[in-house]
């Protein structure tokens, strides 16, 4: 019995030293907080109320600075040509694995395919 309520201690609490593993120190304050989750799609979370909350007053922090600054916003395709994408290969080598790749639009297929 007292090891299965120590088991079930270890389960609602952080269970990693941030000083040993910080990786995944944050990843349970984040999930366990209620911050973000996972989502269906792999490699992808899902910002939460509070977690998107949080984000949404660093991004105007930020905005504010960076306006202050002369900066302005700009925003880009969410669609990267696999032609550009290989200018940068030695950078994106790591990131290979995890890239989704867009090939069609509706039933035409692309003349090139596209990250995301």
């Amino acid at each position: 019995m007292a090891n299965e309520m120590e088991e079930i201690k270890t389960k609602l609490g952080i269970t990693v030293k941030k000083e040993e593993d910080l990786s995944e120190w944050y990843q349970q304050v984040v999930l366990k907080s209620g911050l973000a989750d996972y989502s269906p799609v792999s490699g992808c979370m899902v910002y939460l109320p509070w977690g998107y909350s949080i984000w949404e007053e660093i991004r105007n922090f930020l905005d504010s600075k960076l306006k202050a600054l002369g900066h302005k916003n700009a925003y880009f395709p969410l669609f990267i040509p696999e032609s550009l994408l290989k200018k940068e290969s030695e950078h994106f080598k790591g990131f290979t694995p995890e890239v989704a790749w867009v090939e069609s639009g509706g039933k035409e297929k692309l003349e090139e395919r596209r990250c995301y």
